[in-house]
C-alpha cells in the first residue's frame, strides 16, 4: 500500500448519497460535486460494487432499448429478440471494461489511481481469511464431536 493509498484511507470522505436525478447523471457518466466523493469511492470499493455497475450499464442501456423496442420495424417477437441481444452484449461489454471504468470514476472525485481495485483486492482478501477461520474452527469442532 502506497503513502497516496495510506492517507486517502486515514482521511476518508463522509459518505453521502446523491439524491435519483444526480444518480441517473452520474450513471450517464456525469460527474458530481466534490461532497460525494465518499459515496463514490464507496460505490466503487462496497462488496456489490459489480452488481452496481451493472446496473448503471443496464441505466444506460434502458434508453436505446426503449427506443428500439418503440421504434423498430417488424414483429414484437423480432424487436424483443433484437432488444434481448443488445442488452446481452451491452452488459458484455459493460462488465468486460468494469474495473477500468470505476477506476476512472474513481480517480475523477480525485483518488490516487489504483485505490478502489486495492481495496476491494484487501476486504477480499480479508473475507476469505475470515472464511479460511471459521471453516477451520467448524473442521475443529466436528472432529471433536467425533472423537
Amino acid at each position: 500500500m502506497g503513502a497516496a493509498e495510506r492517507q486517502s484511507e486515514a482521511s476518508d470522505p463522509p459518505v453521502r448519497r446523491p439524491d435519483p436525478l444526480r444518480w441517473v447523471w452520474y450513471a450517464f457518466g456525469g460527474r458530481l460535486p466534490a461532497e460525494f466523493r465518499g459515496w463514490i469511492l464507496y460505490d466503487a470499493t462496497s462488496r456489490w460494487w459489480l452488481v452496481r455497475h451493472a446496473f448503471r450499464a443496464l441505466t444506460q442501456l434502458a434508453v436505446p432499448i426503449g427506443l428500439l423496442v418503440l421504434f423498430l420495424p417488424g414483429p414484437v417477437s423480432l424487436r424483443m429478440f433484437t432488444v434481448a441481444c443488445g442488452l446481452l452484449i451491452g452488459l458484455f461489454f459493460a462488465l468486460a471494461y468494469s474495473t477500468e471504468t470505476i477506476e476512472h470514476r474513481v480517480r475523477r472525485a480525485g483518488f490516487p489511481p489504483g485505490l478502489a481495485e486495492g481495496r476491494r483486492a484487501r476486504a477480499a482478501q480479508a473475507r476469505e481469511s475470515a472464511g479460511s477461520t471459521r471453516r477451520h474452527q467448524a473442521n475443529a469442532r466436528r472432529a471433536a464431536r467425533r472423537g
